[in-house]
């Protein structure tokens, strides 16, 4: 874990207690701090704090990975066929419920050569607030499903919104998952503009980036029509995630 900004913190936080006394107003105020801290810490997955997460892969090369959270969804087979055009392999995480809902697109993803990651069952509002057995469950039946729908196994899990704390990496650690972030968030869930989506993402582009993108809406689906001939333009090859753990440069 990426401790070391915090505990630079934390003896600042102690510098600073000391140099004034240790009134009660510091204290309030230093316990504030450390909890806006300790949030931020939590929603901001690149940091590393509860979980070391996979943000980028380390390479020479001029790739970049597409990944896609919250599908199978209508939306998906839209996004296969132009990935299947253009003879790109991407990563798809998987929410169980909707492998459940939509099971032949799911096994057309596997069968089509992408890789897939375990996104929970339910990828709940409260994912933040549930307990590390809950954690667990949700992790496990997701696996469940996919084991029953394609006989299908996988080591990949990304936290839902990306949201990390104690409960969700003792659930990672005992599911033996890795934990995959990302570097350039495309907030495409949330911008409505399809000219802001795709420009968030290629001005935040490097090698080696993670890009987080939800096949979801037809929204994404043009903004990935775009981002394809961008990537095709500035000579950018694909790499999709499992590739990460199969250099020793990487883990």
């Amino acid at each position: 874990m990426k401790h070391y900004p915090f505990i630079i913190f934390y003896l600042f936080l102690n510098l600073f207690i000391y140099t004034f006394q240790g009134t009660i107003w510091v204290y309030i105020f230093c316990f504030i701090l450390f909890s806006a801290v300790v949030v931020w810490g939590s929603f901001d997955i690149q940091l590393g704090y509860f979980v070391n997460s996979f943000t980028h892969k380390r390479t020479k090369n001029k790739e970049v990975a597409l990944t896609f959270d919250d599908g199978p969804t209508e939306f998906t087979p839209k996004f296969l066929d132009i990935l299947k055009e253009n003879k790109i392999k991407a990563t798809f995480f998987c929410i169980g419920k909707q492998i459940e809902k939509y099971p032949e697109t799911f096994q057309r993803i596997i069968a089509e050569g992408h890789t897939i990651g375990n996104h929970t069952y339910s990828h709940s509002n409260n994912t933040g607030f549930l307990s590390t057995s809950k954690m667990i469950e949700e992790i496990q039946k997701c696996d469940e499903i996919m084991l029953k729908i394609e006989n299908f196994k996988t080591d990949l899990y990304r936290p839902p919104f990306g949201v990390t704390n104690p409960n969700i990496a003792k659930a990672i650690k005992k599911t033996k998952k890795k934990s995959i972030g990302w570097n350039v968030r495309s907030l495409d869930t949330v911008i409505t503009d399809e000219k802001k989506i795709l420009r968030k993402v290629t001005k935040g582009l490097k090698i080696g980036s993670i890009i987080l993108l939800h096949d979801t809406s037809e929204k994404t689906y043009n903004v990935l029509l775009e981002l394809l001939l961008f990537l095709e333009r500035e000579k950018y090859s694909t790499f999709t995630i499992d590739s990460i753990f199969k250099s020793k440069n990487n883990v």
